[in-house]
């Protein structure tokens, strides 16, 4: 029987926000069994919380939005990707800004910050759902499902035009923080040049830089660094993912099959996978 987890202590990430470009710190403290993911605006009056569910998402323009009343935080998958693969199931994760650092665009700055605070075992036993039957989501090209199984393992591909491999395709299953660290948590957020000028109308990116992610551009991807995976476009796909469910609530055990998935779909199932949660909760 798995148990549920926090941090030892507390540990701080502070960087550049990619959306907002503000500086901002985030922090993690431990939480009582039970607390679930919660976000705390340390900025504002009252320290308002909001917490990390599907039925909070408010917006998943080029990332994931949670708020609830005046607390509101931006792009939280990476954070909640690098939680989920820790099996992190209580934290209050505080926040100065509106929107946590983006660091190199992988979810690797969180993970490190994991391990610096460390990982308690608490007493109540460990909160894991596996859907009883498989749960589909489609739109456009995007098509998601998960069907019932062991353990979370993702199966993905995706294509970007004009990207120099393209399709490409990766499997992955979610044992340990190691296994995470080693083959997920590296991949880096890209965009497409083409998308880049919508972008900055839209007023994102604001933060972007090839510090922060890679560009594909005329047959060519564009970063600071090598590619750190041959396929780290679909590697950093299914690090949202990872994120985007554990908006559900809780541990989730079962094989995604992912195809071109973005931030809309995946909160798509995690919200009906939340659903299933609450119905299962109150049966």
């Amino acid at each position: 029987m798995e148990k549920q987890q926090t941090v030892v202590n507390s540990a701080v990430y502070s960087g550049i926000a990619l959306h907002s470009g503000a500086r901002s710190a985030v922090r993690v403290q431990p939480a009582p069994e039970n607390t679930g993911i919660v976000f705390r605006r340390v900025d504002l009056p009252g320290r308002p919380e909001v917490r990390a569910l599907a039925s909070n998402v408010v917006d998943v323009r080029r990332g994931t939005t949670i708020a609830s009343g005046n607390a509101v935080v931006f792009t939280v998958e990476h954070i909640m990707s690098a939680l989920n693969a820790f099996h992190i199931d209580n934290c209050i994760v505080e926040m100065d800004g509106m929107e946590p650092p983006i660091g190199d665009g992988s979810s690797l700055p969180y993970c490190r910050m994991l391990r610096e605070a460390g990982v308690q075992v608490q007493e109540a036993e460990a909160k894991v759902f596996t859907p009883a039957s498989p749960l589909y989501v489609e739109g456009g090209h995007t098509r998601l499902v998960i069907v019932p199984g062991p353990e979370l393992r993702i199966a993905c591909t995706t294509s970007f035009p004009g990207c120099p491999i393209d399709p490409q395709f990766y499997e992955f299953t979610a044992t340990t923080p190691d296994a995470y660290e080693t083959e997920i948590a590296g991949g880096r957020t890209f965009v497409d040049f083409g998308d880049l000028q919508q972008l900055l109308a839209m007023g994102l990116v604001k933060g972007g830089s090839l510090d922060a992610a890679a560009i594909i551009h005329d047959g060519a991807i564009i970063c600071k660094e090598a590619l750190r995976y041959p396929n780290e476009i679909v590697r950093h796909k299914i690090l949202d993912i990872v994120g985007d469910v554990y908006l559900s609530g809780c541990r989730i055990t079962g094989t995604i099959i992912a195809i071109k998935p973005g931030h809309p779909k995946n909160v798509e199932l995690a919200g009906m996978l939340q659903k299933e949660i609450m119905a299962a909760n109150n049966a």
